[in-house]
């Protein structure tokens, strides 16, 4: 069993009941919710759908979006026991939120944002995305969420995102009023907003079956609205568990000032995403069109730059943690280039010392909930309130190499406590393969790439001749070595024109072959920086970008993506630069020079042992 601490062992509680005397033999026994192990169990009397109550309605907000002079009322569904009715029984909610549910626009690539030109310059429109056909048939607006918890003791809740199916007011994508949406639906189940069986009548509904004790899950947008929620530290959500949550869309469409896209979304931005989701009232859409899209949206976003500012700030989550009460299981994957891992990181590393947290990271892509057993026992804990020692619990969990997505490796804390920083000395060898040393060899001089946005990096990183990439590599590994945190690359380069791309790659080779092969299998982790913000102070979120003089040296760090591997005895730890990266950059006209100061230039890697760990693991075998 993954999960160790089972100081608490409950039989079936919670149920009540009543003493059976000679006058009352015929009295039914009601039904409540039953933990065992520190889980809530299956409960068979919640467990007929055919006897579920469902029902929809709007709750009424503290904004108006749509501009139209009335308060936005957002569509909810609920789905709960019929004992909530019969019974009296009042039970937590574990509520899901989405700009989803009513239906995404039909978009096509020439509805992305050109990515063929070059760095600065203006980009062309893309054309207009096909309107959203609204979907989607009261009471239910979804079915997540429902089978797998209703039965063990919760009330279902969902509801759509402003501006998306019957919730009124605008999409912003990200905006103020996708975080107080959710909010006052946590507050109508707590008794304290309004809510009305008609989107434009008077008639209120009350949420008299609900505890003041709710959770809220989701995967990507859908994880990302938890965490919006929970920022404005609104009484009653007690836990949350976001899987791949977007916590900054400035480093979803943006890296360290480099205009870059969500891997597999070439040309996506802000804009083609509230297109995306732009489900709502279609009498309305005309207004939101003009005032969010165009008038906030396309003013702010900035692909010329890729600069920082208040747009971005105001949708950056990793800034508005301070209020966070709830319990936090975050859920990640290690090769998401989708939602980057550090988007969990961020938040993680924020509130741990504030809150419970714990964080579940797993090698895969986009998505991968925590193991049901994880997630029972969070929400058991902290909206039923068992006891079940879930705070004595590993902070950090991963699924490693191989292993099944439900049996995760417990360790203290995320990254390892047991890492440390390991600098590594680039040694020259283009255009075949230069070496990463522990020791500083003076008088490497510069190496030169030529910028070439058709060739791949897996293909840059297999070829063994060519003047597109620099790689340097370590000495082949004698055992293993686990790499857990971030890795820094400090850089000193120039280019031949006024701006370029900058990627970094720390990959494993010898490079896996076979049908079943993955880019993934060699991929430790990259990272992407537009050189012309150098002098930013935090040049992950950069302002006033300057261009760069035609072949003056220009020295900077940054950050690579988060990760935990175990790099097999047998392989060889790179390093790859590379200015262009197909897929998710900008792509100028070939021929850009990039050259890199070796003696200037180095990597630090996070290794479990630290750099002692890793002379074992590099010393030859007698």
């Amino acid at each position: 069993m993954y999960l160790k601490n089972y100081a608490i062992i409950m039989a079936a509680m919670l149920i009540f009941s009543p003493l059976v005397h000679a006058g009352d033999k015929d009295k039914k026994i009601k039904a409540a919710p039953i933990f065992k192990n520190g889980e809530a169990q299956i409960v068979p009397a919640f467990n007929d759908p055919k006897k579920w109550i469902k029902h929809d309605l709007w709750v009424e907000t503290e904004f108006d979006s749509d501009g139209d002079g009335l308060l936005d009322r957002m569509h909810v569904d609920v789905t709960r026991p019929y004992q909530t009715d019969t019974e009296g029984l009042k039970l937590p909610v574990i509520y899901a939120s989405s700009p989803y549910y009513s239906g995404t626009s039909r978009q096509g690539t020439e509805h992305f944002w050109d990515v063929n030109h070059e760095i600065g310059a203006v980009p062309p429109r893309h054309a207009k995305a096909p309107e959203v056909t609204r979907r989607g048939k009261r009471p239910i607006i979804s079915k997540s969420e429902i089978k797998k918890w209703l039965p063990r003791g919760y009330i279902i809740v969902h509801s759509s995102s402003p501006g998306t199916g019957l919730s009124q007011g605008s999409p912003t994508v990200g905006g103020r009023n996708e975080t107080l949406a959710p909010k006052a639906v946590i507050k109508w189940l707590c008794g304290k907003a309004k809510g009305f069986k008609s989107p434009h009548g008077s008639e209120k509904v009350t949420a008299y079956w609900a505890k003041c004790s709710i959770g809220m899950t989701g995967t990507s947008y859908n994880g990302t609205l938890p965490l919006a929620a929970a920022s404005t530290g609104v009484e009653g959500l007690k836990a949350i568990i976001p899987i791949a949550p977007n916590t900054s869309y400035y480093h979803y469409y943006r890296s360290n000032g480099l205009v870059r896209n969500p891997g597999g979304y070439s040309g996506e931005d802000v804009d083609v995403l509230y297109d995306f989701i732009n489900s709502g009232d279609e009498k309305m859409r005309p207004r939101n069109n003009k005032i969010i899209r165009d008038g906030i949206i396309l003013k702010n976003i900035d692909r010329i730059t890729g600069d920082y500012n208040d747009f971005w700030e105001s949708r950056n989550y990793q800034n508005q943690t301070r209020n966070i009460k709830a319990a936090v299981l975050m859920s990640h994957g290690f090769n998401d280039w989708n939602v980057m891992p550090n988007h969990s990181y961020s938040i993680y590393k924020a509130i741990k010392a504030q809150v419970p947290a714990q964080i579940f990271y797993h090698q895969a892509g986009h998505g991968g909930p925590p193991p049901m057993k994880m997630m029972n026992r969070w929400f058991t804990r902290y909206l039923h309130n068992v006891q079940n020692n879930i705070e004595e619990d590993a902070r950090a969990w991963i699924v490693r190499e191989q292993d099944k997505p439900d049996a995760p490796t417990a360790y203290a804390d995320y990254p390892n406590p047991a890492a440390q920083p390991v600098r590594f000395y680039l040694n020259r060898g283009a255009p075949a393969q230069g070496t990463l040393s522990l020791k500083k060899t003076k008088a490497q001089g510069t190496e030169t790439l030529t910028d070439n946005f058709s060739f791949t990096s897996s293909a840059l990183a297999q070829a063994e001749f060519t003047d597109h990439r620099l790689i340097y590599l370590s000495p082949i590994l004698t055992k293993d070595v686990h790499i857990s945190g971030i890795a820094r690359l400090k850089i000193r380069m120039a280019s031949s024109k006024e701006a370029v791309n900058l990627s970094a790659y720390l990959i494993s080779l010898p490079w896996k072959k076979g049908r079943k092969a993955k880019v993934t299998d060699n991929l430790i982790t990259r990272g992407w920086a537009d050189p012309q913000n150098h002098a930013s102070k935090t040049i992950a979120t950069p302002k006033n970008g300057q261009k760069l003089q035609k072949g003056k040296f220009y020295a900077f760090s940054f950050n690579l993506q988060p990760d935990d591997q175990i790099i097999k005895a047998g392989q060889q730890i790179a390093l790859m630069i590379i200015a262009s990266d197909k897929g998710f950059t900008l792509q100028p006209k070939p021929g850009t020079k990039l050259s890199v100061d070796l003696d200037q230039t180095e990597i630090t890697i996070p290794i479990v042992g630290g750099k002692a760990e890793f002379i074992k693991a590099v010393t030859k075998k007698q």
